[in-house]
């Protein structure tokens, strides 16, 4: 059965969708390895990341089962033991696409909250960023302090519709796609590395440094997205 070309819209359903299609129909028997990311992007003229979206969507579904080191199987519809009860929202964006995105918009914000922030925002921007040390340092997932950073740089800009903006985006990561994703490339050296990349964005908002606060957002957003694009082979065994 050969696969078809999908156009650009919520691109990880259509192709999950697809892939859902092919397993029905016995083109991917259960058991057997699905093809590389790389080659399924190949098929389907798409991003490698747009499929990575797609498969965390069918693992979460309970249609595949990703094997940290060896590749990504499909499950027995028939015994499944996860996902049963669990689907993924339809207007659910996916992960990597709104890392994009959040670079995009983000960055502008940061640009801007440079040559707004007042001493309070920036105090609220180090009390988060501590925030993030105290729950890594504990082994805790430091999403409240992430979130409060974020929040506390577009509350410097001033403007109701970028902060309700953010606070939508960053909201967005307690799906369960993100969620998923989060639990094979979230770990306590990554967390330290995205407070070192926070760290960086705060200093250039301090300095009042628009053009570096741009620069920064935008670098910890692009290294975000590599962490969460990096090799099944470097993910945390499930």
């Amino acid at each position: 059965m050969p696969v078809q070309i999908v156009e650009p819209q919520r691109l990880y359903r259509q192709i999950a969708e697809q892939l859902r299609t092919l397993m029905t129909a016995g083109e991917f028997t259960p058991g057997s390895r699905l093809p590389a990311e790389r080659d399924l992007a190949k098929q389907f003229g798409v991003s490698r990341p747009s499929v990575r979206e797609a498969l965390i969507a069918l693992e979460v579904e309970g249609w595949v089962e990703v094997r940290t080191g060896s590749g990504v199987y499909v499950l027995e519809r028939g015994g499944r033991t996860r996902g049963d009860d669990r689907k993924v929202p339809p207007a659910e964006w996916g992960p990597l696409e709104l890392i994009r995105a959040r670079r995009v918009i983000e960055g502008e914000i940061a640009s801007l909250a440079a040559t707004q922030a007042k001493r309070k925002h920036i105090q609220a921007i180090q009390d988060a960023i501590e925030l993030m040390q105290q729950d890594t340092d504990r082994g805790i997932a430091p999403l409240a302090g992430d979130r409060a950073f974020h929040t506390a740089i577009a509350q410097a800009c001033d403007n109701v519709v970028l902060l309700e903006t953010v606070q939508t985006f960053w909201d967005a990561r307690r799906g369960p796609l993100f969620e998923r994703l989060g639990d094979y490339f979230e770990t306590v050296p990554s967390w330290r590395m995205a407070i070192a990349e926070h760290e960086a964005v705060l200093e250039a908002i301090r300095a009042h440094d628009a053009q570096g606060a741009r620069a920064a957002m935008q670098q910890h957003m692009d290294k975000a997205h590599a962490r969460f694009s990096a090799s099944w082979r470097r993910a945390n065994p499930s």
